[in-house]
């Protein structure tokens, strides 16, 4: 008689700004195995440290209950001052991800929106109130806005919030100076319609409201679940060994007529 695979529990919650954290792996194993940033090893200290291979960018994940919990900082460059972005510890992993990958991706799509308010519109996110600056979500539960003035533009903050009070569920912090296509990233996934996976949510999601959270709870093969990340390691690492172009064969000039 066939043995019947194992199988995990999985919810499948929308939307996902409000689906809890998820697995760190989903961004720290991949930026190292499939991005090449290195890591510091302290088993004694609750945290971890990447830098990528051109030493210029540092992240940091440190559980701090009073602060963000992930911090990448930038270097200055020729073009750009250092930068910063930060994410509290609630902010679902494949936000962050979405952020990570735009900056380690060796050849951004031209057509990648720029805008980070564009993604919202194309959502149908309003002004918060007549005049006020940055946009909210059709539910009220997520709000961006920058900073500043069109003349000096400053940070942008990303809010997830709950209940008639606005209690801060999490908030994602970009320095005035992060490359706007970046932050365009982070904005593009959180208005993706479709629910990220997690295992164990009970214990995360920020609500369990079924007026606020849709979750559809499945069976999966363990074995596929585990799977997900090494497909992700695998789609990283593709974009950095696409195999150059093979130049043709020199044209040769048309052969004169003799006559």
């Amino acid at each position: 008689m066939p043995q019947t695979p194992e199988t995990v529990e999985v919810d499948f919650i929308t939307p996902r700004h409000l689906a809890g954290g998820g697995d760190p792996a989903w961004i720290t194993v991949p930026l190292h195995r499939a991005c090449g940033w290195s890591h510091g090893d302290d088993p004694l200290m609750p945290r971890v440290l990447l830098s990528s291979p051109d030493q210029k960018a540092l992240l940091r994940l440190e559980p701090d209950p009073d602060a963000q919990w992930w911090t990448l900082n930038h270097a200055a460059e020729p073009d750009r001052p250092a930068w910063y972005a930060s994410f509290g510890a609630r902010t679902p992993v494949e936000l962050i991800a979405a952020f990570t990958d735009a900056l380690t991706d060796p050849a951004p799509a031209a057509s990648a929106p720029c805008d980070p308010y564009e993604p919202l519109r194309q959502s149908a996110w309003q002004p918060p109130a007549i005049g006020a600056d940055g946009l909210v979500s059709l539910d009220g539960t997520a709000y961006v806005q920058r900073l500043g003035s069109a003349q000096e533009p400053g940070a942008w903050f990303v809010t997830a919030s709950l209940g008639p009070e606005r209690k801060p569920v999490w908030q994602a912090r970009f320095g005035e100076h992060t490359p706007a296509r970046l932050v365009a990233a982070f904005t593009a996934s959180l208005t993706d319609p479709h629910p990220v996976a997690r295992t164990g949510s009970l214990r995360s999601l920020p609500t369990r409201d079924p007026d606020v959270v849709t979750r559809r709870t499945t069976d999966v093969v363990a074995v596929h679940v585990a799977a997900a990340l090494e497909e992700r390691i695998r789609s990283l690492a593709a974009r950095r060994t696409l195999p150059p172009t093979t130049p043709g064969p020199p044209r040769q000039p048309p052969a004169r007529n003799s006559r």
